[in-house]
């Protein structure tokens, strides 16, 4: 057999060893921080949060689900609802659970207009 500790080996070692190294004090300064992965700019966009104050679901006769990618947790999920419902007329909740965004509007659907406000905020829909 031969010998483990070739150059090629060690550096292979020590990229991997980084590599845990970076993803551990990511995880821990995340929960230390109570900041999620997308808050810090890694994934998404932080997005300016949109309180929808119309909850009524008579007033949207309009919706659609759209599957939605690249969400890791729940900041992010909340940074698509945000992101959605920045468009008037729309209130969009997003689960996580099922990664989709149900988007009710007052307006017909504007299906490229979601999926531009989403991919601004560093996410995608899945098409389908």
């Amino acid at each position: 057999m031969g010998d483990i500790f070739t150059p090629g080996n060690i550096i292979v070692f020590i990229v991997v060893a980084i590599g845990l190294v970076a993803g551990v004090r990511r995880a821990v300064g995340g929960l230390t921080r109570g900041q999620s992965c997308c808050t810090e700019g890694n994934e998404g966009r932080a997005v300016r949060a949109v309180k929808v104050t119309d909850t009524d679901e008579t007033h949207y006769p309009y919706e659609i689900d759209l599957p939605i990618g690249g969400m890791s947790c729940q900041g992010c999920a909340d940074n698509v609802a945000h992101a959605l419902n920045g468009i008037a007329g729309t209130w969009a909740t997003v689960d996580l659970g099922s990664k989709t965004a149900h988007v009710r509007s007052k307006h017909p659907i504007d299906e490229a207009a979601y999926e531009a406000a989403v991919r601004d905020a560093g996410y995608y829909v899945i098409k389908l």
